[in-house]
């Protein structure tokens, strides 16, 4: 354990707390049990030593990686009985899925031990929502997405402005403070904002060592996947990565992957689950409704410029961007007569050119375009959509 204990202060001292990712104060730290999910790249592990190294005593808490070698021939449920007769109160868990039987040893751990506070979080989001399930009367779980332009705007450049409610940005009261030109950012952001390592070298490596993780070795594993659907998962992707937008044809996605037609909406669905991919279904509700999608969108736009590269579709970057930034606070599903719905609100996306024609005659249609500094009436610049969180 003294190792543990080392690895985990040098961790510590690495940590920078200057900048904090938009849903740390959305948690409620003082839960007993918190579950954090998100895609691989955007940001858990630093958020849980920020709050570890702003908030706890440092000698009554532990953080482990479950990839660690300790726990090849040792249990889970056995460090905390450990560390608990040590005075431990707060026990942080990162990497939980690549730990066998996770759930089930920290259910256990919730039963057995009352004053231990207990964080775990993973990337493999499927495997973690499956385990989730068995705690649900133990556990808050949190979902973790990507940076928003705000936060890339905060962390890349320094640049601090508040969040605006999408009603904010329809009525033309969203605006960036010392900024007089914000769409050389935007693209920046477009291409490279959205994962807080970006800042590092070799960005556009790692982004890909990401995808083939996720697709090689994470969802097979949780999906008892052999080698060749792996591979099949890699193909679906680059397919989707050079579509504009994608819409499915589960026919002709079975004959291009030699696969059953029966199997792709699963692997749409493993892949999506993953954070590579949204898709975007209409506005039927239940379980019916789950089954409709209309149109299948890469997660965020640093994925079409990374997986798509020449190939890369500028209504496909904008209406990606779009979709990706709003899903988080709102319910946004496929239009009848433009590219979105959330709620009472049509969205028609395009460039600075697009006309009114697909909103026309509606009470609450907008266009949002590209490429423009100021919206004005019913028409809203496209940056300003990445100021919600």
């Amino acid at each position: 354990m003294e190792k543990l204990f080392e690895q985990f202060i040098k961790l510590l001292r690495e940590t920078d707390t200057g900048f904090l990712r938009y849903i740390y104060s959305e948690i409620n730290w003082k839960s007993r049990m918190i579950g954090l999910t998100g895609p691989r790249g955007v940001g858990k592990t630093t958020l849980v030593l920020q709050h570890i190294k702003m908030n706890l005593n440092v000698s009554e808490t532990l953080y482990v990686t479950a990839e660690d070698f300790y726990f090849s021939d040792k249990k889970l449920i056995d460090l905390a009985d450990a560390f608990v007769k040590r005075n431990g109160k707060y026990l942080f868990v990162d990497e939980i899925h690549k730990y066998k039987d996770w759930a089930r040893e920290l259910k256990l751990i919730y039963d057995y031990h009352p004053e231990l506070n207990v964080v775990f979080s993973g990337s493999s989001v499927l495997d973690i929502k499956k385990g989730a399930s068995d705690l649900s009367r133990r556990t808050v779980m949190y979902h973790m997405q990507g940076l928003s332009f705000r936060e890339y705007l905060q962390l890349f450049h320094k640049v601090t402005t508040r969040t605006y409610t999408l009603e904010d940005i329809l009525s033309h009261k969203a605006e960036l403070p010392g900024i007089k030109h914000p769409l050389p950012l935007f693209e920046d952001y477009l291409k490279r904002g959205y994962y807080p390592f970006s800042l590092e070298e070799d960005f556009d490596l790692k982004l890909q060592q990401i995808v083939n993780q996720t697709l090689e070795t994470d969802i097979p594993m949780y999906a008892g996947m052999n080698v060749s659907t792996g591979r099949k998962l890699k193909q679906l992707l680059a397919i989707i990565a050079k579509s504009v937008p994608f819409k499915p044809n589960m026919t002709s996605i079975s004959a291009a992957l030699q696969a059953s037609r029966n199997n792709i909406a699963d692997y749409c669905m493993f892949i999506e689950e993953a954070g590579l991919i949204i898709q975007l279904r209409d506005a039927t509700g239940g379980i019916r409704g789950l089954a409709k999608v209309d149109k299948i969108y890469l997660d965020n736009t640093n994925l079409i410029y990374s997986l798509a590269g020449s190939s890369s579709d500028s209504g496909n970057i904008r209406e990606t961007f779009f979709l990706n930034q709003l899903r988080l606070k709102h319910d946004v599903v496929t239009s009848p007569v433009a590219d979105f719905r959330i709620g009472e609100y049509t969205f028609e996306v395009g460039g600075r050119n697009k006309g009114l024609k697909q909103i026309r005659g509606l009470n609450n249609g907008f266009v949002v375009k590209d490429s423009i500094e100021l919206g004005y009436l019913n028409t809203i610049p496209l940056w300003q959509f990445g100021l919600t969180y």
